[in-house]
C-alpha cells in the first residue's frame, strides 16, 4: 500500500503500478491533503490490511508552512515507529523534501534545483502548478526521452534526510522487516529517501 499525498504523487504510483515489472502489487492511495493528522487516521483505519508493507509519502513543506503539523508529523513518525517496533506490517516513511514537485524536476537532467513552479511553468511549458500536478501521465511524462528516475535517484544520493529505514528483505516469505531512524536536524537540507522505496520493490 502506497499512501499519496496528492494527484501529483498518486498519478506517478499509478503509473508505476501500470507498468511495473514487480513480483508485487503496488495499491496507491491518494490523501487529498489534509495534512500529517489525515495520513495517521487514514493509516490507522487501514490497520487490519492485510499487505507486505505500507509506504507513506509526505511532503516536508507543511512543516514549515502550517500550523500545528510539527506535532501532527511527529504523532505520524512515532506511531509507525511503533508498528514497525511491534513487528507488525512494517511502515515506510518516505519524506520529500520540499515536496515532491521538487522530485519530479529532479528527473530532468537540465534541473539544476531553483524554484520549481518557475521551473515547471517557465521551463516545462506548463500553464500553472495545477496542470502539473494533475497530469494524469505524470509517469511516463518523467520518464521518457532523457528524463528518468534513474537521474532523480541519482541526484539524491548521499544527501541526508530526515528519516532512515533500515530494514531486511526476506523475499523468499514475502516478509520485510523496518527500523526508523529521525535525524531532525536535516530539516534545512533539500532531499528524499524515496531510494528506499525503489529499492525494495526492485523496481527497473
Amino acid at each position: 500500500m502506497v499512501f499519496c499525498e496528492g494527484d501529483t504523487e498518486y498519478n506517478y504510483i499509478d503509473g508505476m503500478r501500470v507498468n511495473q515489472g514487480v513480483e508485487l502489487e503496488l495499491k496507491p492511495i491518494n490523501m487529498n491533503g489534509g495534512g500529517y493528522s489525515n495520513f495517521l487516521e487514514n493509516i490507522k483505519c487501514q490497520a487490519k490490511t492485510n499487505c507486505i508493507a505500507k509506504f507513506i509519502i509526505i511532503d516536508l513543506d507543511r512543516l514549515f508552512t502550517q500550523v500545528g503539523e510539527g506535532r501532527c508529523l511527529k504523532e505520524l513518525i512515532d506511531y509507525c515507529d511503533l508498528q514497525n517496533k511491534n513487528d507488525n506490517i512494517p511502515h515506510f516513511l518516505i519524506v520529500d523534501n520540499p515536496d515532491f514537485e521538487y522530485l519530479a524536476c529532479l528527473h530532468i537532467p537540465e534541473y539544476g534545483g531553483k524554484d520549481t513552479t518557475k521551473y515547471i511553468t517557465n521551463v516545462l511549458g506548463f500553464k500553472d502548478l495545477a496542470s502539473f500536478k494533475s497530469k494524469k501521465d505524470i509517469f511516463d511524462y518523467l520518464n521518457h526521452g532523457n528524463n528518468s528516475y534513474a537521474t532523480m535517484l541519482s541526484k539524491l544520493s548521499g544527501k541526508a534526510t530526515l528519516i532512515r529505514n533500515q530494514y531486511t528483505c526476506f523475499r523468499n516469505r514475502f516478509e520485510i522487516k523496518n527500523k526508523m531512524t529521525i535525524y531532525w536536524d536535516t530539516l534545512s537540507i533539500k532531499g528524499s529517501n524515496i531510494d528506499d522505496f525503489y529499492k525494495i520493490i526492485e523496481w527497473k
